[in-house]
């Protein structure tokens, strides 16, 4: 994987001036999705060389608590990345939890911050998923001047997907629950983005022929994981389609340690 292969370069490149890029997961309570996205997430780390910690807390600790376990890693100097596991236990002020993390630490590009250097067009750290639908999309189809088309308006993909296409030169639309004739907005993009989280919401009654596709869904279905798209149906139409398991979300791991990684490099004042 062409990613893959910048990172590992990057990585080298640090090591060499005697910098080993460093990262602590957060994870509040024992649901097992969050226990296994950390895992997987600490073996890719350390598997490429970037140190990685897995911070569990009790389901039971108060906002304080967290919000304490947050401001020590802000300070400890060796941790250049800060990844706060989602949801968390009713009661927990998420946002006010998210907030509290350095910007600079911040390598799921959530704090305010980083969230307004994106809309400003310099953005520090990008939603890991969502850099994942560019990234995929750049290596596969040329932006600049194709019509996209955003299913979805959440801070996590659809948001942020739409600035990155836009800052791509790509004329964008977003639509969400509330978009009257959906299927027929759809079929306008060359490039269509999903991520509702209704499996197999989008037939081939959405899609252009010829466009790229990108499925951000995950969900479960008599214990398979599929897609907001239908994929089987959708390929018969489309340019290019995401599969999942094993499409979007491979990428958002290797973004968030090229995160982790970009986090090193402006903490210790190198060009990032």
């Amino acid at each position: 994987m062409e990613v893959d292969g910048e990172l590992a370069q990057e990585i080298e490149n640090l090591k060499r001036k005697g910098i080993t890029p460093s990262l602590t997961i957060i994870q509040v309570g024992d649901n097992k999705a969050s226990t296994t996205y950390a895992r997987s997430i600490r073996r890719q780390a350390e598997k490429r060389g970037i140190y990685a910690e897995h911070y569990k807390m009790s389901g039971e600790v108060t906002e304080k608590e967290i919000l304490d376990v947050i401001k020590r890693l802000n300070d400890r100097k060796e941790i250049n990345g800060i990844l706060l596991e989602l949801p968390l236990p009713e009661g927990i002020d998420a946002k006010k939890v998210l907030d509290a993390i350095d910007p600079i630490k911040d390598i799921d590009g959530f704090h305010p911050v980083n969230m307004g250097k994106l809309l400003e067009g310099t953005p520090n750290f990008i939603p890991a998923t969502a850099q994942s639908v560019i990234e995929t999309i750049k290596r596969t189809v040329p932006i600049d001047g194709k019509r996209a088309v955003v299913i979805g308006r959440s801070n996590i993909v659809g948001k942020p997907a739409a600035l990155l296409l836009l800052k791509e030169n790509a004329t964008v639309t977003i639509c969400h629950s509330h978009t009257r004739n959906l299927p027929e907005v759809a079929k306008t993009a060359d490039i269509l983005v999903v991520s509702t989280g209704k499996p197999k919401m989008i037939n081939s009654n959405f899609v252009k022929p010829g466009a790229v596709v990108i499925d951000v869904g995950i969900n479960k279905v008599n214990g398979k994981l599929v897609g907001d798209v239908d994929f089987e149906d959708v390929i018969r139409v489309a340019g290019a389609v995401t599969p999942v398991p094993g499409g979007i979300g491979v990428l958002t791991t290797l973004m968030l340690l090229k995160n982790t990684v970009k986090a090193a490099k402006i903490q210790h004042g190198f060009d990032a």
